[in-house]
């Protein structure tokens, strides 16, 4: 049996696969070695993954994560699941590979992730032959639920929303400009509260000053990271909640821009069982 994983920032999708046929399917928290701790990481699968694989021969491991995009990172990651799961393969790659895996297969295009971060690569139909680094959602990660979030957050406070919306939205999550300060640059993991706002935005993005909000940051993200690549002569395909949820604007982008959107999912997992079958 084969145990596939793609980790994100906010959530992690396993999926147990025998023979191309899923068996078991469990979510658990984020696991992005950035952020987590081996320790942190180890205790997660223990508690939340392993009381659902009890009885099942486990083979081969393969994770694909955020932050996973480098040797030292992927130890950690690695050495947490080898804690919990004895199987003879192990192997961790990064987000964007199980992406490109995903959504392309064996044939080659542009691959791009917008979930609660965002990144985007030319595969070639084997591995990644470019990537326009993401920069994390302070410097890049454009067009991302944390940086759709944190453009939000700043014209709520600097009051360029439309009127009434910034007395719901500080309601509705009871929050302070005060609290939110305190969220955003005291707490940790301001990433996954900025993209914990995604749902309401999400709700209102029929409001103008919402719908421009979105538009322009995914908009950024085509001109700085996909216009970088051959996207003339390759498609364009998506994965990630914010691409999936918000594909007729990516979809208007690529009109206006002049480029080929291909396949939009909500995850590259299906794609990862075909692929590992």
């Amino acid at each position: 049996m084969i145990l596939l994983a793609d980790g994100g920032s906010t959530k992690a999708d396993w999926r147990l696969v025998d023979k191309g046929q899923e068996i078991k399917k469990v979510i658990t928290k984020g696991i992005n070695p950035f952020f987590c701790t081996h320790e942190e990481i180890s205790k997660e699968i223990d508690n939340t993954l392993c009381p659902s694989l009890n009885g099942y021969n486990i083979e081969e491991v393969h994770f694909f994560g955020a932050g996973c995009a480098n040797p030292e990172k992927n130890v950690i990651v690695r050495n947490a699941i080898a804690d919990n799961i004895k199987a003879s393969r192990i192997d961790v790659n990064s987000d964007l590979l199980a992406a490109a895996i995903g959504l392309c297969g064996h044939n080659s295009g542009i691959a791009c992730i917008i979930g609660t971060g965002s990144n985007s690569c030319f595969y070639d139909g084997k591995s990644i032959v470019e990537n326009v680094s993401p920069l994390g959602y302070v410097l890049g990660d454009e067009g991302s639920g944390a940086v759709l979030g944190r453009l939000f957050l700043g014209a709520c406070l600097k009051n360029q929303l439309t009127k009434g919306l910034k007395e719901k939205f500080l309601s509705e999550y009871n929050l302070t400009p005060p609290l939110i300060l305190d969220r955003v640059y005291k707490q940790p993991l301001a990433n996954r509260f900025l993209a914990s706002l995604s749902p309401f935005i999400l709700r209102h993005i029929e409001d103008g000053s919402i719908y421009k909000l979105v538009h322009n940051a995914l908009e950024d993200f085509f001109v700085k990271n996909i216009m970088q690549y051959d996207y003339k002569n390759n498609k364009v395909h998506f994965t990630g909640s914010v691409a999936y949820h918000y594909q007729d604007i990516l979809h208007k982008i690529g009109t206006e821009l002049n480029i080929r959107i291909g396949t939009i999912a909500q995850s590259p997992m299906d794609g990862l069982i075909a692929y590992y079958s």
